[in-house]
């Protein structure tokens, strides 16, 4: 039965081989704290770099989370200084290496990468510059004492818009697409299919990945994530997961045209959606990586910087499931918040693998 009736630095500047280009904020929008110990900072001494991962600003997810932690950088804190940097197309760890250094040298002393793609360029530049506070999203690092992993448990997340598509779904027939198969992604899928399952243990959930490392294009192609939900859709499904970055736009896309429904991810994606798409998200699975970086600036800014890994869950409020669309969710809302909490009560432990 379909669902009518409820139809959403200012300037480019080339550094060499980076081909990189520094764009200025130019408008404003919890972890544990570690031991930094270098007193607290004034607001105009301290210069915040980050760079995106795969897809940039604009893609109404990840990087689009890390943005809003930048404008409240900003506002907040009243830090002036601040640069993002986008990501070049095919680069290499090489690009990102030197990105990293760039920043590093020309003075910015916080200096953030966003995804597990800046692991093992960081691993290289952070302890080259021990006077530079560097934070990763989405990787963990340990032995350098100058490195703060931001990590999140999107699985639990996951498992609630699992649940939640196996609660709505009218086909008990779901899908989930993920940009690139890698074990970050993985935990995505192995989230929501534990969740499904646990509410539907016969529900049949189609699976897909847009590309396989090394090519990470299936963060950044809609045109494939929209040809890819609509294969889902056409298989049976009714309700799509995505965990594809930029290309879960194209999933959006083909959800609104297809009459079925959607779950964002890592920002409110009804938030962001045009009018007419809006009626098709059932939700998001979201990660404050906005909260994330904005309170490791905070904690240098304050001379205690965080450092190790900082962990986000249920828990914590780092992860949750979105209920802007009340008019999706208010009917199973009652039954994901009975889950939520048996999750952070231990009653239900999520997997990281499929």
């Amino acid at each position: 039965m379909k669902r009518k009736t409820v139809a959403r630095l200012a300037a480019a500047a080339a550094a060499g081989a980076l081909s990189l280009a520094m764009t200025a904020c130019d408008s404003g929008t919890g972890g544990e704290g570690g031991e930094g110990g270098d007193g607290a900072q004034e607001a105009s001494d301290i210069r915040v770099g980050l760079a995106y991962d795969i897809g940039g600003r604009g893609d109404k997810s990840f990087n689009d989370s890390a943005y809003r932690g930048l404008q409240q950088v900003q506002e907040e804190l009243g830090i002036e200084d601040v640069q993002d940097l986008e990501p070049t197309e095919g680069e290499s760890d090489t690009d990102k290496e030197n990105r990293l250094n760039l920043m590093a040298e020309e003075g910015y002393n916080v200096v953030i990468g966003v995804g597990f793609a800046y692991a093992e360029p960081m691993k290289k530049v952070a302890p080259e510059h021990p006077d530079v506070h560097f934070a990763i999203v989405d990787s963990e690092i340990e032995g350098i004492d100058n490195i703060t992993s931001l990590v999140f448990a999107e699985e639990q997340a996951s498992f609630l818009a699992g649940a939640a598509a196996a609660l709505k779904t009218e086909e008990d027939h779901i899908g989930f697409i993920g940009g690139v198969e890698t074990p970050l992604i993985q935990k995505f899928e192995a989230g929501y299919v534990t969740g499904a399952e646990h509410v539907n243990p016969d529900i049949e959930i189609e699976r897909a990945y847009l590309t396989q490392p090394p090519d990470m294009n299936g963060f950044q192609d809609p045109a494939r994530g929209e040809a890819t939900a609509r294969g889902q859709y056409d298989a049976g499904a009714d309700v799509i997961y995505h965990a594809a970055g930029a290309s879960g736009n194209g999933v959006l896309n083909a959800a609104a045209e297809e009459d079925e429904l959607f779950i964002g991810v890592d920002s409110d994606q009804y938030e962001n959606a045009s009018d007419e798409q809006k009626p098709y998200v059932l939700t998001s699975a979201v990660k404050g990586v906005d909260t994330a970086v904005l309170e490791f600036v905070r904690s240098v800014s304050e001379g205690e910087a965080q450092s190790g890994v900082q962990r986000f869950d249920l828990a914590s409020g780092g992860v949750d499931y979105t209920t802007s669309n009340e008019e999706q969710i208010a009917d199973v809302q009652d039954q994901l918040d009975e889950l939520k909490q048996q999750i952070i009560d231990g009653e239900i432990e999520v997997p990281t693998t499929p």
